[in-house]
C-alpha cells in the first residue's frame, strides 16, 4: 500500500501546483459549460476521500466532523466566493487528511469495514485498499476537470 499512498500524495501535490498557478479569481471562476470551478473540484477531493474512508466504511458516523463537507460534498456546487484563507486550509487538509488515513491504515483501523458501492464508478468497495485505489482515480478525474477548466479560463 505504500505505493498507493505515494501516488495519492503525488497527485495531490500536482493539484496544489495547479492551484498555486492561478489567481483567487481564476480558482473561483465557473467556466462556460461547467457547473463548478477549480477550487470546488479540489475541495471535493479533500472531503470525499475522508468520507469514503471513514463514513461510508462504517468507521465513523456522519460527516459533521469533515471540515467543508457542506460546501464540497457530492451533489453540491459553488455557492460562495472562496477566499485565500480557505484555499490555503484546503491545501493543508489535502495532505494532512491523507497522512491521517495512512496512519490509521498502519494502525489497523480499517481492518474491518462495511462494503459499499460508489456512485461515480459503480464499484463495490470491500476493503480499504479498494477505497484508496478508487480514490486515486477519483482525485485524478477531478484534477483532469480542473486542468480543462484552467485551459478555458486562460483562453
Amino acid at each position: 500500500m505504500e505505493h498507493v499512498f505515494k501516488f495519492i500524495f503525488e497527485s495531490r501535490h500536482a493539484f496544489i501546483q495547479l492551484i498555486d498557478s492561478l489567481s483567487i479569481a481564476e480558482l473561483n471562476k465557473v467556466p462556460e459549460g461547467f457547473n463548478n470551478n477549480i477550487i470546488w473540484n479540489f475541495g471535493h477531493i479533500v472531503v470525499s476521500t475522508q468520507t469514503l474512508s471513514y463514513t461510508r466504511t462504517g468507521i465513523k458516523e456522519g460527516t459533521s466532523w469533515v471540515k467543508y463537507v457542506d460546501a464540497y460534498a457530492k451533489g453540491t456546487k459553488p455557492s460562495y466566493f472562496v477566499e485565500q484563507a480557505e484555499v490555503d486550509e484546503l491545501k493543508a487538509l489535502a495532505i494532512s487528511t491523507i497522512e491521517a488515513i495512512e496512519n490509521d491504515y498502519k494502525a489497523g483501523v480499517f481492518d474491518i469495514i462495511t462494503a459499499y458501492e460508489t456512485a461515480t464508478y459503480g464499484a463495490v468497495m470491500k476493503t480499504i485498499e479498494d477505497v484508496l485505489t478508487t480514490s486515486i482515480g477519483h482525485d485524478n478525474l477531478h484534477l483532469g476537470y480542473a486542468v480543462a477548466q484552467k485551459r478555458i479560463i486562460n483562453n
